[in-house]
């Protein structure tokens, strides 16, 4: 097991296309190999349909289909020590919550953004084309999102920088006890205060 954590998880991003569950993932994963976590796997749901689910369409059973092959994934690295960080789509509550039951250390983070907002984000135009009907079954818009009822964080994307959510990932990390606290190293200077402070005090 790689210095700094402590057991195998899964942060599993969910959100809607355009909100960030790539960037925060990659992120968050660049934040915990500063920590010493080496074993470290994304499971992006873009490349995992080209691979892994390929074939599959967008109908509710393959959508589902696709949930259960990541999670499936994320279990297995779980369960052999390895964190892992799978950034999907994952629009049905149900199937989210089957994969956190089989799972086990699960980490739900919603990456919430409003619609106008992804509307401005999103290059291709394809947000533009679902919602003048041009694009079938594309979720948040002619298809459904459930937002998760508790995920153990929400990260409103439109109101924090990428580097302020991640941050907040890694002290829930942290706090969940997935991985270790951060050592705190006292400058020279800081070591010196600290000295002056205890002799003042009487100890030194």
């Amino acid at each position: 097991m790689s210095k700094g954590n402590t057991k195998g998880f899964t942060i599993w991003f969910t959100g809607l296309s355009g909100a960030g569950k790539t960037t925060l993932a990659h992120k968050v994963h660049e934040f915990l190999v500063a920590r010493g976590i080496m074993n470290l796997e994304i499971l992006d749901g873009d490349v995992v349909r080209t691979h892994l689910s390929k074939g599959l369409g967008f109908s509710k059973e393959d959508r589902d289909t696709n949930i259960r092959r990541i999670g499936w994934v994320c279990q297995l690295l779980t369960k052999h020590g390895v964190p892992n960080i799978a950034a999907a789509i994952s629009p049905y509550k149900e199937i989210r919550n089957e994969v956190r039951q089989m799972v086990g250390n699960f980490v739900e983070v919603y990456v919430k953004c409003p619609l106008d907002t992804l509307v401005q984000r999103d290059v291709k135009g394809l947000y533009k084309k679902a919602l003048a009907g041009e694009v079938k079954n594309f979720t948040g818009v002619s298809d459904p999102y459930e937002e998760p009822d508790n995920p153990e964080l929400v990260i409103e994307s439109n109101r924090e920088t990428v580097e302020e959510s991640a941050q907040r990932i890694i002290a829930k990390l942290e706090e969940m006890g997935f991985i270790a606290p951060k050592e705190h190293k006292y400058s020279k200077e800081e070591e010196e205060e600290i000295a002056k402070r205890l002799e003042s005090l009487g100890y030194l």
